[in-house]
């Protein structure tokens, strides 16, 4: 799966670990990976295991005795999950049950330990067995929230996000070997740059990172969504616009001002896009609040302003001209971070609506009637950079963009370095050797080809144990 120097090499101390979510459950599973496990087969099932096949029968305790009746599996290294010997039992889903069956295969094959989270799947980067972005992609898969993250998680666990970073790797290291070659023979009277077209290559090459990126962008918003938050005075229907967009009675909703007092938090989906809807107590210009509780839901209110991709800012239509209401509004907005303001005017049901002095992209609806929700949705998205037509995007997280962001930067460079404008200046080829490599260590970062040494214990650790 990867080249290079990667990762440090895999440990040989067999692990164990109970593989199924806690709780009692129909089937539950322990896990053990490592090499030599035939004793342990011996131990547990009294005989040899057919590779691959699964064999019902007992789980044997120290004195001969059944701890459970179940399937066993074997998987002999290296056609396994972890690239090791893989041994896994399947025995009714019962917490004791699955303790006593790890207790055993502890006691019985020495070194054996508890494995840490994620270490299974570790061990399948460190074997081999996966890149570091298939990796990844089994998380994502057990977490996503919506069925278009979990297909976007599938295909890059199946490697179609990988398969495109190595191709953009392939063609730098292309284009890396002749400028290198060059350096190497610098008695040859050739004009690399013109002759080999580096600079067509690049842009080439750029056109296809753009187009990587474009499609990580929409894998990350997949994964992680976006963060919006309802903000607005007191009573102007943010709880009723909660509710609507979620579908369910989530906030209490009343015409007394200031009903809400703390964070109401739900995440809806958009089109497949996971949105974290936040909503939060009325604001008050100049600090007004009522008292101590609603003084402390409006700074609150404010924390989730500062971390949110979007804000949509709600006004009452039905309050229209009230000097000191729309004062107030004026002074709240003044606030708001303005990228990120969406203003939505609610209450269109109870209001004459007119364009007249309505912002620019302000959004008209009916947190009551459902009028206007789906433009808000669909603004929602455009927002985010959500395209419609995303099928067929794998995965992505943060870090992936940023490697890609610093390949592209490098790219830049060597763009410059390979113009006509440096090669009549004698620009050193050596310089643009070096923005290649960078721009390809910044790829190879994504799948684990470079640098992974200091990645394998974040991303590792926030696996669930026996995964």
């Amino acid at each position: 799966m990867r080249s290079g120097p990667a990762a440090p090499p895999a440990p040989t101390e067999p692990i164990a670990a109970i593989a199924t979510a806690p709780g009692r459950g129909a089937v539950g599973i322990v896990r053990v990976s490592g090499w030599g496990l035939q004793p342990l087969i011996d131990a547990m099932c009294g005989r040899s295991l057919t590779p691959r096949v699964a064999h019902y029968g007992p789980f044997q305790a120290e004195d001969g005795s059944a701890i459970d009746q179940g399937l066993a599996l074997y998987f002999p290294a290296p056609h396994s999950y972890t690239g090791e010997d893989v041994l896994e039992l399947q025995a009714h889903g019962g917490p004791v049950v699955l303790q006593l069956l790890l207790a055993r295969c502890l006691a019985v094959l020495p070194g054996l330990r508890l494995a840490r989270p994620g270490e299974f799947t570790e061990r399948a980067f460190l074997n081999d067995k996966l890149d570091l972005a298939q990796a990844e992609a089994v998380a994502d898969l057990i977490e996503a929230g919506t069925e278009a993250a979990a297909r976007s998680a599938a295909r890059a666990l199946a490697g179609d996000f990988s398969q495109r970073i190595d191709a953009l790797a392939g063609r730098i290291v292309h284009l890396r070997t002749l400028v290198e070659a060059t350096l190497d023979f610098p008695e040859e009277e050739i004009d690399f740059l013109e002759q080999a077209q580096a600079r067509r290559q690049l842009d080439e090459i750029l056109a296809a990172l753009d187009a990587a990126t474009a499609g990580a962008r929409q894998g990350a918003l997949l994964r992680e969504g976006m963060r919006v938050v309802l903000a607005g005075q007191p009573n102007v229907g943010k709880s009723s616009l909660l509710n609507a967009l979620a579908g369910a009675e989530l906030a209490i909703v009343t015409p007394i001002p200031g009903t809400t007092r703390d964070r109401v938090a739900e995440t809806i989906q958009i089109e497949g896009v996971p949105v974290h809807v936040v909503d939060t107590a009325g604001l008050r210009a100049h600090d007004e609040a009522a008292d101590e509780v609603e003084r402390l839901g409006i700074g609150r209110s404010w924390d989730a302003i500062r971390d949110a991709d979007a804000v949509l800012f709600l006004h009452d239509l039905t309050r229209r001209g009230e000097l000191a209401y729309e004062a107030a509004d004026a002074a709240i907005a003044a606030e708001l971070p303005a990228a990120a303001v969406l203003h939505v005017f609610n209450k269109a049901d109870a209001a004459p609506v007119t364009a007249n002095g309505l912002p620019d992209g302000a959004i008209v609806l009916s947190a009551r009637t459902g009028a206007g929700l789906d433009a808000l949705r669909a603004d929602l998205l455009r927002r985010a950079g959500w395209q419609a037509a995303a099928e067929g995007v794998a995965i992505a997280r943060t870090r992936h963009l940023q490697a890609l962001s610093r390949a592209r930067g490098h790219l830049e460079v060597a763009v410059t370095l390979a113009s006509p404008l440096a090669a009549h200046h004698d620009a050193p080829l050596d310089l643009l050797a070096e923005e290649l490599r960078l721009a390809h260590r910044a790829l190879g970062e994504i799948t684990g080809q470079f640098g992974v040494e200091d990645l394998l214990g974040e991303i590792f650790s926030n696996f669930c144990i026996g995964k």
